[in-house]
């Protein structure tokens, strides 16, 4: 398996792994399509198996009220794996890069909503620890990675992601 950054090429392929490994649902195909097409992508890579997609993750700048410019955060998400392909490590292998990579491009920290018990594998923490919430109102899911720790000593509110995203406000 090769794992590759996201091309044009791929687009088609990647919005039918995030559908299909999202039970038919298509807000996160959506998401990923309208990212790219807003070139907001920092970091998106795709697994590739016998020249077939079988998986992708995407990384996007999130910001964080009154602190623009201070720190440079991104959110992970959405991450995907074809259904037959799941439980291979290739989830794990595309978020293990892909952080690797925002590392190397000067990102300070990743966040991601999502479930505790399986980002915590990759060093995720809850964020609400460092003082910042997220504009959906989730606390436990909310987590991030600091990959230049002091850079968040005097950041502190919530985290906002692009709109290409659902909005959080009810």
């Amino acid at each position: 398996m090769q794992i590759r950054p996201f091309t044009a090429d791929d687009a088609d392929s990647v919005f039918e792994v995030h559908r299909r490994a999202f039970d038919g649902q298509t807000e996160e195909s959506r998401i990923v399509q309208r990212i790219h097409n807003a070139e907001k992508a920092v970091v998106s890579l795709v697994a590739v198996e016998k020249d077939r997609v079988v998986g992708h993750v995407l990384f996007s700048p999130t910001a964080v009220d009154d602190h623009e410019g201070d720190v440079e955060l991104v959110g992970l998400g959405p991450v995907g794996v074809l259904p037959e392909n799941q439980h291979e490590g290739i989830g794990s292998l595309l978020i293990q890069q892909g952080v690797a990579k925002c590392r190397k491009a000067g990102i300070d920290a990743v966040v991601v909503l999502g479930d505790p018990g399986y980002y915590s594998r990759f060093g995720f923490e809850r964020a609400s620890k460092y003082g910042l919430g997220n504009e959906y109102g989730a606390d436990e899911e909310f987590m991030i990675s600091l990959l230049r720790e002091e850079r968040l000593d005097d950041v502190d509110g919530i985290v906002t992601f692009p709109p290409e995203f659902p909005s959080g406000e009810t």
